[in-house]
């Protein structure tokens, strides 16, 4: 069964720093894209950026291109989020999704595997 535990989230100041950590468990995840969405209140949930486990493509979202970082350890099952110069409006709760695909898909319906989540909250 797969699993997929994040944490790494909390309270930060705006202009901070966080790293967001999923370990990953259940199966073998080469042939998957590993991505990292959001959820801010009264919002929809919002594609962040994915990696595919293989190849170590990555693709991010414009909002948080420069300032987030997507990587794997394959040796550790894990996958993490960088998150630098956070502001205000990336407060959410942060999931990650497990997709199998052999382009880094973006779309949340093509993700069949989703964490509990963990929340984020940056402070102006």
């Amino acid at each position: 069964q797969v699993q997929l535990l994040e944490s790494g989230g909390g309270l930060v100041q705006a202009g901070g720093s966080l790293r967001l950590s999923c370990a990953a468990s259940g199966r073998t995840f080469s042939g998957y894209v590993m991505g990292w969405f959001r959820q801010a209140p009264g919002k929809e949930r919002e594609f962040v950026a994915a990696i595919s486990w293989s190849a170590g493509w990555t693709r991010h979202a414009d909002s948080v291109k420069g300032r987030f970082t997507i990587s794997r350890d394959s040796a550790e099952n894990t996958v993490y989020l960088q998150m630098s110069s956070l502001k205000p409006e990336d407060t959410a709760v942060y999931y990650c999704a497990a997709a199998y695909s052999n382009v880094v898909v973006t779309t949340i319906s093509r993700y069949n595997y989703w964490g509990q989540g963990t929340q984020v909250t940056v402070s102006s």
